[in-house]
């Protein structure tokens, strides 16, 4: 073991249900122990990492955790600086706001900081709506990319979309990618407008939470049956069967 992994602790990726819905139940038991054992915690939001922390055990001392932020402002010189707060082997924790930190969350900054210290980095088993998604989709699983965010104006938006049938011509690659649920709306027309009507696309909402689905047809199929997906978290997928 180096020097730099006896003076910090272990840093711990804590996941975090995907909704409002869900108990300890959905956890598994070592990450309820886990919790129990450290008292710092780095999160983007101090007070939805509380309620998360209640959520997992009840009769926690919350005044008695230590929270610093950690989101998208965050820079690598401030996420290296986070990691003194673990030195002389305090175990800590990062907590997304919903689901996997790391994967399409801020967290990834500070594990990478982890690693260049030679901070041991333990991820935990925990929901991931991509991997959730990507798995009930029926689409390509061998091959995937996920993209995040696409453009918000429509114009860039759907020359966007364009690519990503391109890539998916060429490679057979499944696409993810997720959008801010007030503009679901949107990107569902923008997809059923832009894509070729036998691009397949996969439409994962709500998952785990009450009258979640995920639902994988071909944009033909889609037009004749436009939903409404309202404000709800949901991830994407285009891609061929």
């Amino acid at each position: 073991m180096s020097a730099a992994e006896r003076a910090y602790g272990t840093l711990y990726l804590l996941p975090v249900w995907l909704g409002d819905v869900g108990g300890t139940e959905q956890l598994p038991v070592q990450n309820i122990e886990v919790l129990r054992s450290i008292s710092l915690f780095f999160t983007e939001n101090e007070k939805t990492a509380r309620r998360m922390l209640r959520r997992m055990d009840p009769s926690i001392d919350l005044p008695a955790q230590e929270m610093h932020r950690l989101d998208k402002d965050t820079t690598m010189h401030e996420a290296t600086s986070l990691l003194q707060h673990m030195k002389g082997g305090r175990d800590a924790a990062i907590l997304s706001e919903a689901g996997m930190p790391g994967i399409a969350d801020p967290g990834a900054r500070l594990v990478h900081a982890a690693h260049l210290a030679g901070v041991e980095v333990v991820p935990l088993t925990g929901p991931s709506s991509l991997f959730l998604a990507l798995a009930a989709s029926g689409l390509n699983g061998q091959q995937f990319t996920f993209h995040g965010y696409l453009p918000v104006k429509t114009p860039e938006r759907k020359a966007a979309i364009k690519r990503l049938e391109q890539e998916i011509t060429r490679t057979g690659g499944a696409q993810l990618f997720i959008e801010t649920p007030y503009r679901n709306d949107a990107m569902l027309n923008d997809l059923l407008t832009t894509c070729s009507p036998d691009i397949l696309l996969t439409v994962a909402i709500d998952l785990t939470q009450p009258g979640g689905s995920t639902i994988t047809r071909s944009i033909a199929a889609w037009k004749k049956r436009i939903p409404v997906l309202g404000k709800r978290p949901a991830v994407f997928i285009l891609g061929r069967g």
